[in-house]
């Protein structure tokens, strides 16, 4: 019998959970982004039903090992310019979940900066509950298959990686909301937000032709960005104070 509670073990899921958790800012960043044109009553509900799908996805990956081994098999071999790199399920679900992401931040730009008062908003999000859904659902699978295989390549107990996805689901639940709310209460932070959602679609395209780049520069570069727009969000909140003080 396998010994799991072990100082080994211990270390190993402290450090899961922070990995899976930072792991999970991309998921709610497209939770924020999509759920923020849904009418008010109904945000909560996409986030919830979305963030327990994302959960369910991560657990049933975990009990679905040899399949999930069977995606990294090649399919079939790209070859252009000085690349020459074989394709395998993993890598095709990476590319078409980053073109995905690409095309939909690029579209959320465009319709923020130039969409508005095209079409009523009201009736607009009315509409756009169930393909909110089917977008979240989509974006679930991505960003879980990325979760697992990271968890797999870090622990070898099933117990201890299920342990940390529903701890870190459990973090996003606490977060998501609040995140949400905030993002949509902030215009600037929420084009940063989805040039993140570029940037991130970028990463998962390079990364399922083999181009790997380095997570942790990303997520260094988004931090900074985002604290330098904090800072602007706070001064600009603050001069406005000082203008109506002065009224």
């Amino acid at each position: 019998m396998v010994e799991l509670f072990t100082a080994e073990n211990a270390a190993a899921l402290l450090t899961l959970i922070a990995l899976e958790v930072v792991l999970g800012v991309d998921n709610i960043i497209v939770l924020a982004i999509v759920t923020g044109k849904l009418p008010p009553e109904k945000q909560r509900l996409a986030r919830n039903t979305g963030l327990a799908l994302a959960g369910l996805m991560r657990i049933g990956l975990l009990f679905s090992l040899s399949w999930l081994m069977g995606l990294t098999e090649p399919l079939v071999r790209i070859a252009f310019f000085n690349i020459d790199q074989p394709i395998s399920g993993r890598d095709l679900i990476l590319i078409l979940g980053g073109f995905f992401l690409i095309a939909k931040a690029v579209y959320e730009i465009h319709d923020k900066l130039e969409g508005a008062g095209h079409l009523g908003v009201e009736g607009k999000r009315a509409a756009s509950f169930s393909l909110a859904l089917l977008q979240i659902i989509a974006m679930d699978m991505i960003f879980s298959l990325d979760s697992v295989i990271t968890a797999i390549g870090m622990v070898d107990e099933i117990p201890i990686m299920i342990v940390a996805v529903v701890v870190s689901v459990g973090v996003m639940f606490i977060f998501a909301g609040p995140i949400t709310r905030f993002v949509e209460a902030h215009p600037t932070i929420k084009v940063l937000a989805l040039s993140f959602l570029i940037l991130i679609g970028v990463v998962l395209v390079a990364d399922g032709f083999g181009q790997h780049v380095n997570k942790g520069y990303i997520y260094t570069a988004m931090a900074f960005s985002l604290v330098v727009e904090l800072l602007n969000v706070r001064m600009l909140s603050k001069k406005k104070k000082g203008e109506t003080g002065h009224a």
